[in-house]
């Protein structure tokens, strides 16, 4: 083994450790993230008043089930295997319910039900999966060639598409793939394309929010969303950036989708600082210097994806890349005890408001899925 594999071994008995007792404790629920108590909440809770969008809808209540289908792989026990598919069956009432959906059923069911399908075998996830594909391809906009996020709240959003949406491109290649239906890839690739145009500049830096005209499909404008300020870089967008592109490269060949994420991958790189903490911006102010440990293992992940898409002479910087950001999330910004619930800290949902420094539980996903990734084990979920 190498060093990084060798880390990594040391960090998943940490994680075994970890989430044998934390799974347990929460198996009936779907977490976001911990409250004062160090206690996770529960999006599926019925008795909490959460609104269409904030419940069993939230767009993160996918990475719980995918975090135990990780445990399940590396240890093979039937317990994860049966939490996470108490996860995935409560969230089959969504496509019932059917409001409060959007862009982000890719979150929500690749790493539930299209994972369950592809390790298990079972046709009721493999139903579930299609019926959330064709949903998701149904957002689709043929005029500006993207699909569309969010639903309308306070304000107009038809036009709108952001940057995460790169990743939940994933449950439309698998639909394409399973059903052998080229319409979910075509849809997919038109999307990563508008994404290659309009979201990613020259020097390597990505837009958050791109608004297009609904009816010409003309890019209007863009928003710094969930970064500091439009023309900013917000971190955790650069991580879907990477990740989102080295997936479709994955999934269609096409080597603009492998130039793309190689070109934010050398940004996220030169824009690390040395201490391997990655800020909530890249571009943020110097106060108040915010931290999104979530971004960087995002960032991470995408990092060690590339690193296997490319020729073996240029992986060491990928992999070097992130392994200095997982030792950092490991090392200093982890919590191994009993007191809390999360394992990763000093998460940032938004520089300007949501969590600050606090847990996500889509953080320990992928942190989780890096450190797997680093070690060289595992089934690639998307």
């Amino acid at each position: 083994m190498d060093r990084y594999e060798l880390w990594a071994d040391e960090m998943i008995g940490k994680i075994r450790g970890k989430m044998e007792w934390v799974s347990e404790k929460n198996k009936d629920k779907i977490p976001y993230t911990t409250g004062q108590d160090g206690s996770y909440d529960d999006r599926s809770d019925k008795t909490v008043d959460w609104n269409l969008d904030d419940g069993l809808n939230w767009w993160t209540n996918g990475f719980w089930g995918g975090l135990m289908w990780l445990l399940y792989q590396d240890t093979g026990l039937e317990r994860y295997a049966e939490i996470a598919r108490g996860a995935e069956y409560k969230l089959e009432q969504c496509l019932t319910d059917y409001y409060g959906l959007h862009h982000d059923v890719g979150f929500m069911y690749v790493l539930t039900a299209v994972t369950d399908y592809r390790l298990t075998g079972n046709e009721r996830s493999r139903r579930t999966a299609m019926h959330a594909a064709n949903l998701l391809a149904g957002r689709f906009n043929p005029a500006g060639n993207f699909i569309r996020a969010w639903n309308d709240g306070a304000q107009d959003q038809r036009g709108w598409a952001i940057i995460d949406c790169l990743m939940n491109l994933s449950l439309l290649y698998w639909a394409s793939e399973e059903s052998r239906d080229p319409r979910f890839r075509h849809i997919a690739m038109r999307h990563a394309d508008t994404a290659l145009r309009c979201f990613v500049r020259p020097d390597g830096s990505v837009r958050h929010i791109v608004e297009f005209d609904p009816e010409s499909g003309e890019m209007v404008k863009s928003y710094g969303g969930q970064g500091y300020a439009d023309g900013s870089s917000w971190s955790r967008g650069q991580g879907w950036a990477v990740y989102g592109f080295t997936i479709s490269y994955l999934h269609t060949g096409r080597q603009e989708y492998l130039d793309a994420a190689k070109r934010v991958a050398h940004y996220c790189i030169a824009s690390l600082p040395e201490s391997g903490i990655v800020p909530s911006d890249f571009r943020q102010p110097e106060s108040p210097a915010l931290e999104d440990s979530c971004g960087a293992c995002v960032i991470a992940g995408g990092l060690l994806e590339l690193a296997k898409a490319v020729p073996e002479c240029e992986r060491e910087l990928y992999r070097r890349a992130a392994f200095r950001i997982l030792r950092t999330i490991g090392e200093t910004r982890s919590d191994w005890s009993r007191g809390c619930d999360a394992i990763v800290q000093n998460c940032t949902a938004a520089y300007h408001d949501g969590i600050r420094h606090g847990t996500m539980s889509y953080a320990d996903y992928y942190f989780a899925e890096a450190v797997y990734k680093l070690k060289g084990q595992g089934t690639f979920l998307w």
